[in-house]
Protein backbone atom coordinates (compact mmCIF):
# COMPACT_ATOMS: atom_id res chain seq x y z
CA UNK A 1 0.00 0.00 0.00
CA UNK A 2 1.19 3.17 -0.58
CA UNK A 3 1.72 6.04 1.59
CA UNK A 4 -1.14 8.34 -0.07
CA UNK A 5 -3.77 5.33 -0.23
CA UNK A 6 -2.92 4.40 3.42
CA UNK A 7 -3.45 8.14 4.50
CA UNK A 8 -7.07 8.00 6.84
CA UNK A 9 -9.67 10.21 5.20
CA UNK A 10 -11.44 10.86 8.61
CA UNK A 11 -8.11 11.56 10.50
CA UNK A 12 -7.94 14.15 7.58
CA UNK A 13 -11.49 15.73 8.26
CA UNK A 14 -10.49 15.69 11.90
CA UNK A 15 -7.70 17.72 11.20
CA UNK A 16 -9.83 20.66 9.68
CA UNK A 17 -12.48 20.29 12.50
CA UNK A 18 -9.69 21.73 14.30
CA UNK A 19 -8.89 24.45 11.64
CA UNK A 20 -12.53 25.45 12.02
CA UNK A 21 -12.76 25.72 15.84
CA UNK A 22 -9.31 28.08 15.58
CA UNK A 23 -11.37 29.92 13.31
CA UNK A 24 -13.58 30.93 16.30
CA UNK A 25 -10.37 31.23 18.58
CA UNK A 26 -10.33 35.25 18.09
CA UNK A 27 -14.63 35.93 18.60
CA UNK A 28 -14.75 33.67 21.81
CA UNK A 29 -11.61 35.64 23.07
CA UNK A 30 -12.87 39.24 22.25
CA UNK A 31 -16.24 37.93 24.52
CA UNK A 32 -13.58 36.63 27.32
CA UNK A 33 -13.14 40.57 28.65
CA UNK A 34 -10.16 41.58 30.03
CA UNK A 35 -8.35 38.69 31.74
CA UNK A 36 -4.52 39.12 30.83
CA UNK A 37 -3.24 36.53 28.47
CA UNK A 38 -1.37 33.98 30.51
CA UNK A 39 -4.35 33.74 33.04
CA UNK A 40 -6.72 32.86 30.32
CA UNK A 41 -4.23 30.48 28.82
CA UNK A 42 -4.22 28.61 32.71
CA UNK A 43 -8.21 28.69 32.64
CA UNK A 44 -8.73 27.41 29.05
CA UNK A 45 -6.61 24.69 28.59
CA UNK A 46 -7.71 23.89 32.31
CA UNK A 47 -10.98 23.57 31.00
CA UNK A 48 -10.03 21.62 27.89
CA UNK A 49 -7.45 19.01 29.66
CA UNK A 50 -10.08 18.25 32.61
CA UNK A 51 -12.42 17.35 30.40
CA UNK A 52 -10.39 15.46 28.19
CA UNK A 53 -9.10 13.76 31.39
CA UNK A 54 -13.14 12.71 32.46
CA UNK A 55 -13.21 11.33 28.34
CA UNK A 56 -9.84 9.42 29.02
CA UNK A 57 -10.66 7.77 32.73
CA UNK A 58 -13.89 6.01 30.64
CA UNK A 59 -11.33 4.60 27.99
CA UNK A 60 -9.96 0.74 28.03
CA UNK A 61 -6.51 2.03 30.08
CA UNK A 62 -8.11 4.80 31.74
CA UNK A 63 -5.48 7.24 33.45
CA UNK A 64 -2.72 4.85 32.35
CA UNK A 65 -3.08 6.66 29.12
CA UNK A 66 -1.33 9.35 29.96
CA UNK A 67 1.92 7.59 31.27
CA UNK A 68 4.16 8.37 28.68
CA UNK A 69 8.08 8.44 28.43
CA UNK A 70 9.71 11.95 28.85
CA UNK A 71 10.54 12.03 25.19
CA UNK A 72 6.76 12.34 24.52
CA UNK A 73 5.49 14.83 27.06
CA UNK A 74 8.37 17.09 26.32
CA UNK A 75 7.03 16.86 22.73
CA UNK A 76 3.44 17.46 23.87
CA UNK A 77 4.05 20.38 26.50
CA UNK A 78 6.94 22.14 24.62
CA UNK A 79 4.47 22.47 21.43
CA UNK A 80 1.27 23.32 23.51
CA UNK A 81 3.43 25.84 26.53
CA UNK A 82 6.03 26.77 24.09
CA UNK A 83 4.01 28.14 21.29
CA UNK A 84 1.75 30.15 23.66
CA UNK A 85 4.26 31.68 25.36
CA UNK A 86 5.93 33.01 22.27
CA UNK A 87 2.80 34.34 20.96
CA UNK A 88 2.34 36.35 24.01
CA UNK A 89 5.61 37.49 23.81
CA UNK A 90 5.48 38.46 20.42
CA UNK A 91 2.30 40.54 20.50
CA UNK A 92 4.41 42.34 23.55
CA UNK A 93 7.14 43.15 21.72
CA UNK A 94 5.87 43.84 17.98
CA UNK A 95 2.82 44.94 16.42
CA UNK A 96 0.08 42.31 16.16
CA UNK A 97 -0.21 42.28 12.29
CA UNK A 98 3.34 41.81 11.98
CA UNK A 99 3.32 39.41 14.83
CA UNK A 100 0.52 37.12 12.68
CA UNK A 101 2.13 37.55 9.55
CA UNK A 102 5.08 35.75 10.77
CA UNK A 103 3.69 33.22 13.08
CA UNK A 104 1.04 31.70 10.03
CA UNK A 105 4.12 31.21 8.22
CA UNK A 106 3.13 27.90 10.26
CA UNK A 107 1.30 26.01 7.48
CA UNK A 108 3.48 26.83 4.96
CA UNK A 109 6.30 24.87 7.07
CA UNK A 110 4.17 21.90 7.95
CA UNK A 111 3.94 21.63 3.83
CA UNK A 112 7.67 22.01 3.42
CA UNK A 113 8.75 19.57 7.07
CA UNK A 114 6.66 17.07 6.05
CA UNK A 115 8.60 15.79 3.10
CA UNK A 116 11.11 15.10 5.90
CA UNK A 117 9.20 12.64 7.33
CA UNK A 118 9.46 8.80 6.02
CA UNK A 119 7.22 7.73 2.83
CA UNK A 120 6.34 11.29 2.38
CA UNK A 121 7.23 13.38 -0.87
CA UNK A 122 6.14 17.36 -1.34
CA UNK A 123 4.97 17.96 -4.44
CA UNK A 124 4.89 21.41 -6.66
CA UNK A 125 1.29 21.06 -5.92
CA UNK A 126 1.41 21.50 -2.13
CA UNK A 127 3.37 24.34 -2.29
CA UNK A 128 1.73 26.16 -4.65
CA UNK A 129 -1.13 25.52 -2.51
CA UNK A 130 0.00 26.80 0.88
CA UNK A 131 1.76 29.94 -1.08
CA UNK A 132 -1.71 30.40 -2.19
CA UNK A 133 -2.99 30.10 1.30
CA UNK A 134 -0.09 32.71 2.81
CA UNK A 135 -1.26 34.95 -0.23
CA UNK A 136 -4.34 34.94 0.89
CA UNK A 137 -3.35 35.84 4.75
CA UNK A 138 -0.87 38.49 3.77
CA UNK A 139 -3.80 39.93 1.79
CA UNK A 140 -6.42 39.77 4.89
CA UNK A 141 -4.24 41.29 7.49
CA UNK A 142 -2.76 44.35 5.25
CA UNK A 143 -6.35 45.00 4.49
CA UNK A 144 -7.52 45.30 7.64
CA UNK A 145 -4.77 48.37 7.45
CA UNK A 146 -3.11 47.36 10.50
CA UNK A 147 0.41 46.78 9.01
CA UNK A 148 1.42 50.37 9.17
CA UNK A 149 4.92 51.63 7.77
CA UNK A 150 5.63 47.71 7.75
CA UNK A 151 8.59 45.59 10.10
CA UNK A 152 10.65 47.94 12.00
CA UNK A 153 14.46 47.02 13.68
CA UNK A 154 12.88 47.90 17.07
CA UNK A 155 10.71 45.20 17.00
CA UNK A 156 13.49 42.49 16.39
CA UNK A 157 12.52 40.62 19.70
CA UNK A 158 9.05 40.17 19.20
CA UNK A 159 9.42 38.92 15.07
CA UNK A 160 11.90 36.19 16.80
CA UNK A 161 9.22 35.32 19.06
CA UNK A 162 6.37 35.64 16.17
CA UNK A 163 8.98 33.89 13.85
CA UNK A 164 9.44 31.28 16.87
CA UNK A 165 5.75 30.48 17.20
CA UNK A 166 5.57 29.22 13.55
CA UNK A 167 8.95 26.72 13.60
CA UNK A 168 7.23 25.00 17.31
CA UNK A 169 4.18 24.87 15.86
CA UNK A 170 5.20 23.09 12.54
CA UNK A 171 8.08 21.27 14.30
CA UNK A 172 5.39 19.83 17.18
CA UNK A 173 2.29 19.14 14.28
CA UNK A 174 4.65 17.07 11.88
CA UNK A 175 6.66 15.23 14.73
CA UNK A 176 3.60 14.00 16.14
CA UNK A 177 4.00 11.77 13.09
CA UNK A 178 6.66 9.69 14.60
CA UNK A 179 4.73 9.32 17.60
CA UNK A 180 2.07 7.08 15.94
CA UNK A 181 1.82 4.85 19.26
CA UNK A 182 1.04 7.29 21.74
CA UNK A 183 -2.52 7.64 21.65
CA UNK A 184 -4.83 11.17 21.48
CA UNK A 185 -5.85 10.94 24.89
CA UNK A 186 -2.73 11.92 26.70
CA UNK A 187 -3.27 15.07 25.00
CA UNK A 188 -5.22 15.80 28.12
CA UNK A 189 -2.15 15.55 30.49
CA UNK A 190 -0.19 18.03 27.86
CA UNK A 191 -2.90 20.27 28.25
CA UNK A 192 -3.43 20.29 32.19
CA UNK A 193 0.54 20.41 32.08
CA UNK A 194 0.07 23.83 29.92
CA UNK A 195 -2.51 25.54 32.26
CA UNK A 196 0.09 24.53 35.20
CA UNK A 197 3.19 26.40 33.69
CA UNK A 198 0.72 29.33 32.25
CA UNK A 199 0.11 29.89 35.79
CA UNK A 200 3.03 30.28 36.72
CA UNK A 201 3.42 32.97 34.45
CA UNK A 202 0.49 34.74 34.91
CA UNK A 203 1.39 35.07 39.08
CA UNK A 204 4.60 36.42 38.23
CA UNK A 205 4.17 38.52 35.33
CA UNK A 206 0.23 39.40 35.42
CA UNK A 207 -2.08 40.98 37.55
CA UNK A 208 -5.15 38.62 37.91
CA UNK A 209 -8.41 39.61 36.72
CA UNK A 210 -11.64 37.78 36.15
CA UNK A 211 -14.17 37.86 33.94
CA UNK A 212 -17.22 40.55 34.72
CA UNK A 213 -19.85 38.78 33.38
CA UNK A 214 -21.84 35.82 32.63
CA UNK A 215 -21.22 35.88 28.77
CA UNK A 216 -16.94 36.34 29.51
CA UNK A 217 -17.33 33.26 31.87
CA UNK A 218 -19.51 31.52 28.70
CA UNK A 219 -16.49 32.78 26.43
CA UNK A 220 -14.46 30.97 28.48
CA UNK A 221 -15.38 27.73 28.92
CA UNK A 222 -16.50 27.93 24.90
CA UNK A 223 -12.51 28.31 24.45
CA UNK A 224 -11.87 25.18 26.49
CA UNK A 225 -14.37 23.37 24.97
CA UNK A 226 -13.30 24.01 21.21
CA UNK A 227 -10.19 26.06 20.12
CA UNK A 228 -8.06 25.19 23.18
CA UNK A 229 -9.19 21.94 23.69
CA UNK A 230 -10.95 19.62 21.33
CA UNK A 231 -9.00 21.15 18.25
CA UNK A 232 -5.99 19.93 19.92
CA UNK A 233 -7.57 16.32 20.59
CA UNK A 234 -8.61 16.66 16.43
CA UNK A 235 -5.18 18.00 15.01
CA UNK A 236 -3.36 15.24 16.83
CA UNK A 237 -5.43 12.66 15.03
CA UNK A 238 -4.94 14.76 11.71
CA UNK A 239 -1.08 15.19 12.11
CA UNK A 240 -0.21 11.06 12.99
CA UNK A 241 -2.73 9.36 10.40
CA UNK A 242 -4.36 12.47 8.25
CA UNK A 243 -2.79 13.61 4.77
CA UNK A 244 -0.12 16.83 6.41
CA UNK A 245 0.54 18.36 3.39
CA UNK A 246 -3.01 19.07 3.07
CA UNK A 247 -4.01 20.23 6.15
CA UNK A 248 -1.16 22.24 5.71
CA UNK A 249 -2.21 24.57 3.30
CA UNK A 250 -5.89 24.06 4.71
CA UNK A 251 -5.17 25.93 8.23
CA UNK A 252 -4.88 29.03 6.23
CA UNK A 253 -8.87 29.09 6.33
CA UNK A 254 -8.20 29.70 10.34
CA UNK A 255 -7.55 33.36 9.91
CA UNK A 256 -10.55 33.91 7.29
CA UNK A 257 -13.03 31.64 9.30
CA UNK A 258 -11.70 33.87 12.39
CA UNK A 259 -12.65 37.74 10.08
CA UNK A 260 -15.90 35.98 9.04
CA UNK A 261 -16.91 35.13 12.34
CA UNK A 262 -16.57 38.37 13.75
CA UNK A 263 -18.07 40.09 10.84
CA UNK A 264 -20.99 37.85 11.46
CA UNK A 265 -21.40 39.02 15.28
CA UNK A 266 -20.54 42.96 14.23
CA UNK A 267 -16.93 43.02 15.58
CA UNK A 268 -15.46 43.06 11.93
CA UNK A 269 -16.69 44.80 8.28
CA UNK A 270 -17.01 42.75 5.15
CA UNK A 271 -15.09 43.77 2.00
CA UNK A 272 -13.79 42.92 -1.14
CA UNK A 273 -10.63 41.98 0.23
CA UNK A 274 -12.23 39.66 2.42
CA UNK A 275 -13.51 37.81 -0.41
CA UNK A 276 -10.48 37.80 -2.77
CA UNK A 277 -9.03 36.32 0.51
CA UNK A 278 -11.22 33.67 0.63
CA UNK A 279 -11.02 32.73 -2.93
CA UNK A 280 -7.24 32.13 -2.81
CA UNK A 281 -7.60 30.34 0.33
CA UNK A 282 -10.14 28.07 -0.97
CA UNK A 283 -7.71 27.27 -4.56
CA UNK A 284 -4.75 26.67 -2.67
CA UNK A 285 -6.97 24.46 -0.51
CA UNK A 286 -7.83 22.38 -3.16
CA UNK A 287 -4.87 22.53 -5.14
CA UNK A 288 -3.00 21.30 -2.10
CA UNK A 289 -5.54 18.56 -1.97
CA UNK A 290 -5.35 17.40 -5.29
CA UNK A 291 -4.46 13.88 -4.85
CA UNK A 292 -6.74 13.33 -1.78
CA UNK A 293 -9.56 14.64 -4.16
CA UNK A 294 -8.79 12.08 -7.04
CA UNK A 295 -8.85 9.44 -4.19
Amino acid sequence: MSAGSSLSRPATLAGFGAIGLWGLLALFTAASGTVPPFQLTAMTFAVGGGIGLAVVATRPGGLSLLVQPPRVWLHGVAGLFGYHALYFTALRFAPAAEANLLNYLWPLLIVVFSALLPGQRLKPHHVLGALLGLAGTVLLIAGRGDLGAGFSSGHLLGYAAALGCAVVWSVYSVTARLLPNVPTEAVAGFCLATAGLALGCHLVLETTVWPASAVEWLAILALGLGPVGAAFYLWDRGMKRGDIQVLGAASYAAPVISTLALVAFGHAQASLILGVSVALIVVGSVVAAKDMLRR
